[in-house]
C-alpha cells in the first residue's frame, strides 16, 4: 500500500485507540503494528486494517466489538477529506473508503519525484553480487540464456533503485574439457576445409558456427595448422574459438541492453593458485579424504546428502573445486549476499556448493540461488526443439532479430522464475493490443499524444504539475482505481527484491496500462472544461511517469509515438 496513505491512516487509527483508552472503554499496554492494506474488492472500500484483531486480546474485547468502538470514534472525528466512510466487517476488519485528499497526495508524490518515483532505502546500501548467464564460451547464447539475461539484469536494476549496491558478474568457464572439445570440433572442420576426410564425433559441437570459425582461421592462417602438432593446434583452436564466441556473446548482451561490471575468467582464477589454496585449506581442516585414487570432500556434515569428489583419480578437478573457490572468493570480497541464477538442471548442485562454502569457513546463508525454469519456444502452435550440442537451437540473436529487444526482454520476464515459460513467437510479433508489451507501450505513447494535442489546440506551453492537481475537485471511480494502482509502485519493487524475481513488475505494469485504458475509454482528458482538463492532464502525467520508470527497470523502451 502507498506509504503516504498507510502513514495517514495509521495516525488516524492510533489517535482513535488512544481516545478509547483515555475514555476508559479499553486498556492496553502497547500498540500493535497497524497494518493497512488495499481491499481485494472495491465494494468493500479502498483500504482495510486488521488493527481490531491485533489489539483484541490486549483490550480484552472480541475483535468485532473493538472494531465497532473504533468505527464510532472514527465517525465522530473530522477527517478533513481523508476518509469518506468507514465500517467494521467480518471478524473485525475495518474498511475505509478514502476521500479525495489521500489520492491527490499520491499524485503529488509521483509528480514531485518524477524519474525518482519508486526509489526506496529498502536495501540500506547492502552490497549484492548477482552472477548470471555465465554461459560457457562454446556456442552462441540461446533462448535459455536470454531468459537468464533478462531476469538477472532487470533484478539488478530493481534492487539498485531500492537502495542496494549491486554488482553484476559473468563467470567465464574458459578452461576444462568443454574448451578442449570446442577446439577439437573447430580443428576437425578446419581440416575438412582442405578436403581431408574426418570422422566427426557425435558429442562434439556441430552447429554451423563451428564451420564458420574454421573458415575464419583458413582465411587468416591458410594451411598452417595442417603442418603443426595436433596438441598445439587444438590449444590454438580452443583459445581462438573461445575468444571469438565471447566477442559475439558480449555483442548480443550489449544489444539486449545487458552490461556486466565484471567478466570473471576461471582460467585466470585457477592460474592465481587460489583454487589449489582452497583445496589445501580443506585438507588442513580435515574435510577431505582419499579413496580409490580420488580426493573427496566431507560434505555430509554440512547438509549434503553424500560426500563429493574434488579431484578425480585422473588428476582432473571436478566442477565443485573451482566453484567452491570462486564462491569463497565472492564472499571474501565483502558482499553481504551473493546471488546466482542457474538453470533447473542445477537444483541438486545447491547443497554441495553450500556445503563446500561452509567447509571453507563462509556463511552459506549469504549465498542465494535462483533456479530459473526453462523457456520453450512456440511458433504457430508448434514447439521448436533445441539441442545445443547438435546445433539445433534458437539463439538470443534470432529472438532479437525476430521480435526486437523490448519484446524479447518483456516476454522472458512474463512468468515467475520458478515457472516454465512458453515463449509465443507468433504473439510476440504482433503489433496489436493482444501483445502485452505493445499494450503497455501504447499506453505511454497515447499519453504523449494527449499532451501533443493539448499543446497544439490550446497553444499553451505551461508545465502541467503540482498546481494542476487542485483542479481535480472530485474523482471518478476509474480515476480512483488508477491512482490506487499507481500508489503501489514502490511496494511492487520492494516485493521483487524480497522474492528475487522481477516478474511482479511485468504484471503490475500490465495492470497499470489496463487501468489507464479503462479510464481513457470512460472519460475525456481534454474537454471543454479547462479546469477538468488541467486536472486530468496531471493525472495522466503521473501514469506516464510510472510506466516510463517501470519499463526502464525492465530494460524496455517507453516510446513517445507508435
Amino acid at each position: 500500500m502507498n506509504k503516504i496513505i498507510c502513514a495517514t491512516l495509521s495516525g488516524v487509527l492510533e489517535k482513535a485507540l488512544l481516545k478509547l483508552k483515555d475514555s476508559g472503554k479499553i486498556s492496553f499496554e502497547t500498540l500493535s503494528q497497524i497494518r493497512v492494506e488495499p481491499t481485494k474488492d472495491p465494494k468493500f472500500g479502498d483500504v482495510s486494517t486488521n488493527v481490531a484483531m491485533a489489539m483484541a486480546a490486549q483490550a480484552n474485547l472480541p475483535a468485532p466489538r473493538l472494531g465497532a468502538l473504533l468505527v464510532e470514534v472514527l465517525k465522530e472525528a473530522s477527517f478533513n477529506g481523508v476518509v469518506e466512510s468507514v465500517e467494521v466487517a467480518g471478524p473485525g476488519f475495518i474498511n475505509f473508503r478514502l476521500g479525495r485528499d489521500p489520492w491527490i497526495e499520491v499524485l503529488a508524490e509521483i509528480l514531485k519525484s518524477g524519474a525518482g518515483y519508486g526509489k526506496s532505502s529498502l536495501g540500506q546500501g547492502k552490497k549484492i553480487l548477482i552472477e548470471f548467464v555465465s554461459a560457457n564460451p562454446t556456442g552462441p547464447l540461446t533462448l535459455a540464456h536470454g531468459r537468464q539475461a533478462a531476469v538477472g539484469d532487470s533484478l539488478a536494476r530493481i534492487m539498485k533503485t531500492s537502495g542496494f549496491q549491486v554488482h553484476k558478474e559473468y563467470y567465464l568457464n574458459d578452461r576444462g574439457r568443454q574448451m578442449s572439445v570446442l577446439g577439437r570440433s573447430v580443428y576437425l572442420r578446419y581440416q575438412e576445409c582442405f578436403g581431408k576426410k574426418i570422422t566427426f564425433p557425435e558429442d562434439f559441437y556441430q552447429g554451423d558456427y563451428i564451420l564458420d570459425l574454421a573458415k575464419e582461421v583458413v582465411e587468416k592462417e591458410a594451411d598452417r595448422f595442417l603442418k603443426e602438432d595436433e596438441k598445439d593446434a587444438v590449444e590454438f583452436f580452443s583459445k581462438y574459438a573461445g575468444d571469438r564466441i565471447m566477442e559475439d556473446i558480449r555483442k548480443d548482451l550489449s544489444d539486449f541492453d545487458v552490461e556486466f561490471d565484471h567478466y570473471f575468467s576461471e582460467r585466470a582464477f585457477v592460474a592465481t593458485g587460489r583454487v589449489e589454496a582452497c583445496l589445501n585449506e580443506l585438507k588442513k581442516k580435515g574435510y577431505t579424504y582419499e579413496q580409490e585414487g580420488a580426493l573427496w570432500l566431507r560434505s555430509t556434515p554440512f547438509g549434503d546428502d553424500k560426500d563429493r569428489v574434488l579431484i578425480k583419480s585422473s588428476g582432473e578437478m571436478t566442477y565443485i573445486s573451482p566453484d567452491a573457490a570462486y564462491h569463497e572468493d565472492k564472499l571474501r570480497r565483502g558482499y553481504d549476499e551473493v546471488v546466482d541464477i542457474w538453470g533447473p538442471d542445477h537444483h541438486g548442485y545447491i547443497p554441495r556448493l553450500k556445503a563446500a562454502v561452509a567447509a571453507l569457513g563462509q556463511n552459506p546463508e549469504r549465498l542465494k540461488v535462483i533456479i530459473l525454469q526453462l523457456a520453450t519456444l512456440f511458433e504457430g502452435g508448434q514447439k521448436l526443439s533445441m539441442s545445443t550440442r547438435r546445433g539445433e537451437y534458437v539463439t538470443l540473436r534470432q529472438i532479437m532479430d525476430e521480435v526486437g529487444k523490448d519484446v524479447g526482454r518483456y516476454f522472458f520476464l512474463m512468468r515467475k522464475t520458478d515457472s516454465h515459460l512458453d515463449f509465443d513467437l507468433e504473439l510476440a510479433k504482433k503489433e496489436s493490443l493482444e501483445n502485452p508489451v505493445y499494450y503497455i507501450q501504447y499506453a505511454h505513447a497515447r499519453i504523449s499524444s494527449i499532451f501533443e494535442k493539448y499543446m497544439r489546440e490550446s497553444g499553451s506551453h505551461e508545465e502541467i504539475g503540482l498546481n494542476s492537481l487542485s483542479c481535480l475537485k472530485t474523482l471518478e471511480k476509474e480515476e480512483v482505481e488508477l491512482i490506487k494502482r499507481l500508489g503501489l509502485f514502490q511496494e511492487v519493487l520492494e516485493g521483487c527484491c524480497h522474492s528475487l524475481d522481477p516478474y511482479p513488475l511485468t504484471d503490475y505494469l500490465l495492470k497499470v496500462a489496463q487501468s489507464f485504458h479503462q479510464f481513457y475509454t470512460q472519460h475525456r482528458v481534454i474537454s471543454e472544461s479547462q479546469e477538468k482538463t488541467q486536472g486530468r492532464l496531471a493525472l495522466v502525467k503521473a501514469v506516464k511517469i510510472v510506466l516510463r520508470n517501470g519499463l526502464g527497470l525492465l530494460g524496455v523502451n517507453a516510446p513517445e509515438a507508435m
